[in-house]
This record gives structure tokens, sequence and C-alpha cells, in this order.
């Protein structure tokens, strides 16, 4: 059994920075694809971030290129994504996800099989 848990989260002001840390239980990190997906209120989950199984390369929505930064530490299990340049359109609560192996669509949320419960980002203006 899988069990991914969230920390991190919490309300800052655009412009600073967050580091988000996922610990997983359950599954190795050097064989399971790693992603982010994020939801703000009356919208659905989109994807934030990804990285592979295979080679360790990562995707990122258009939206947080350039801005957030996602990695791992196979040894510790864990999986990160750093925030920089927060803006208020950033505020979600943010969901570590994966799945065992490779998937040609790290974007697709139905991709995944193991989610956390998620930890909430609030952006002010």
């Amino acid at each position: 059994q899988v069990q991914l848990v969230e920390s991190g989260g919490g309300f800052v002001q655009a412009g600073d920075s967050l580091r988000l840390s996922c610990a997983a239980s359950g599954a190795s990190f050097h064989t399971h694809t790693l992603a982010w997906f994020r939801q703000a209120p009356g919208k659905e989950r989109e994807f934030v971030a990804g990285i592979m199984s295979t080679d360790g390369s990562t995707y990122y929505a258009d939206s947080v290129k350039g801005r957030f930064a996602i990695s791992k530490d196979n040894d510790k299990n864990t999986v990160f994504l750093q925030m920089n340049n927060l803006k208020p359109a950033d505020t979600a609560r943010y969901f570590c996800a994966c799945r065992f192996g490779f998937t040609a669509q790290p974007k697709n949320e139905y991709r995944y099989g193991y989610w956390g419960r998620g930890t909430q980002i609030t952006v002010s203006s």
C-alpha cells in the first residue's frame, strides 16, 4: 500500500518562495513516476510538474515553467516542489501523485493511482 503525505504549504505573499515535500511509504522512487497537481476552488485539478521514473526527466505546466522545480530524493523516498516567485494564481491545494513505472502521459491525472491528501498554498497579492 502506497501512502503519500505532503507538507510545506502555507500562506505567503506574491513573490515569495515555498518548497513542498511529499514523503512516500510503500513505493520505491527508483521505479515510480511522480507528479504534483493542484486544484483551486471551483476549478478542475491540473498538472503542475512531473518527474519520470526512467531517466529523471521533468515536465512542467506552462504556467509554472521557470518558476517551479520538481526533484526527488530516492534514498528518502521524498519528492519536492520548489516554488519561486509565487503568484496569486498559484493559490490552490497541491497534491502529490505517483504511479509505478513509465507513462507516456505524465500530465494526465488518470495515469496516477496513488495520491496524497494535499497541502494548501495561499498567495496574497
